[in-house]
């Protein structure tokens, strides 16, 4: 399952809001909440809460406070209420609500903090004070209008296993830190089928806190040639694209309308073959184009991942 935002479980449509819901599954890591609505022209907040219960007296603790407020100051506040006592607010400034504009709020799950995009964009991370499996309760406050609300329970990040299917790993073997498998960098690997039009790797992955930049590039074996070298920098909010043919780089491209990296997040990058280009999508979002400057497709047969990731996953199809 790849980060898919359309096959979607349980989904709610427009609920009455405040909304008051039990999560059906247990949020295990790789669980998405996917909230879809709009903002009315005259909300100054509204709050999305992940509750451990419904009380109402005494108050339910809210493992995840997710909270926009349009007063005076546009900004993101999260906090965690535990035994009707909040902790310490994290403020988030840049701010992707809009009065009178729609919204897709998409919260994921993982093993220690949850990650939360607006409309494609990566906006922040929170990591967990309340334990995720304590959470069955979903609530929806404020000034709002929610058109659905979804859920996918995927079983996908449960205990990671570094795997990688459709590869042969050339690279050193994979080591075991802290019970988690984990894909060793430099990471190199075969494609059990060499790259053509219709072809697709999927790599998965962490960002680290202070990552500085990472690449992911296709190479053709025998020669050594990068088809594709797609090289996010972190530190500059480039996401830098090049092919090294006949033992020189050629010409950068870095065009992009969003930066999608960010320190700390998870992400799924695929990277699609068509025929005249390669297509690149980060966690579900279209990013880029990169035309075929290695024209012999059939030549491209080998991957290669290095730089400031932990690297969970690697598929090919």
């Amino acid at each position: 399952m790849m980060l898919s935002l359309n096959n979607l479980q349980n989904s709610i449509y427009n609920p009455m809001i405040p909304y008051v819901g039990t999560i059906s599954e247990q949020l295990d890591p790789g669980s998405l909440i996917v909230i879809r609505g709009h903002v009315p022209s005259d909300a100054d907040r509204f709050q999305v809460d992940l509750q451990c219960g419904s009380s109402i007296k005494p108050r339910a603790d809210v493992a995840f406070h997710f909270n926009p407020r349009f007063k005076r100051t546009n900004c993101i506040v999260c906090n965690t209420l535990i035994s009707e006592k909040w902790g310490w607010e994290e403020i988030t400034y840049d701010m992707p609500f809009k009065k009178e504009k729609s919204f897709e709020i998409v919260i994921m799950v993982l093993k220690d903090k949850f990650q939360v995009a607006v409309n494609g964009k990566h906006i922040l991370l929170y990591a967990h004070r309340i334990s995720p499996e304590k959470i069955d309760t979903l609530g929806i406050y404020g000034q709002v209008n929610v058109h659905s609300v979804g859920f996918s329970f995927s079983l996908d990040l449960q205990n990671t296993q570094a795997s990688t299917l459709g590869l042969t790993q050339i690279s050193r073997e994979n080591v075991q830190k802290s019970g988690i498998s984990q894909l060793t960098l430099p990471f190199e690997a075969r494609l059990n089928s060499p790259m053509g039009p219709g072809r697709t790797v999927v790599v998965k992955g962490e960002v680290h806190a202070d990552a500085k930049g990472f690449n992911v590039d296709l190479v053709s074996g025998k020669s050594r040639d990068i088809a594709l070298h797609l090289n996010p920098r972190l530190n500059i909010k480039a996401f830098v694209r090049n092919s090294f043919l006949q033992e020189a780089w050629g010409e950068e491209e870095r065009n992009i309308t969003c930066f999608p990296f960010s320190p700390g997040m998870y992400f799924e990058m695929i990277i699609y073959c068509d025929v005249r280009e390669f297509k690149v999508a980060v966690n579900g979002v279209h990013s880029l184009e990169y035309k075929h400057r290695f024209k012999e497709l059939g030549r491209i047969d080998t991957l290669a991942i290095d730089g400031d990731i932990r690297l969970l996953e690697v598929r090919s199809w």
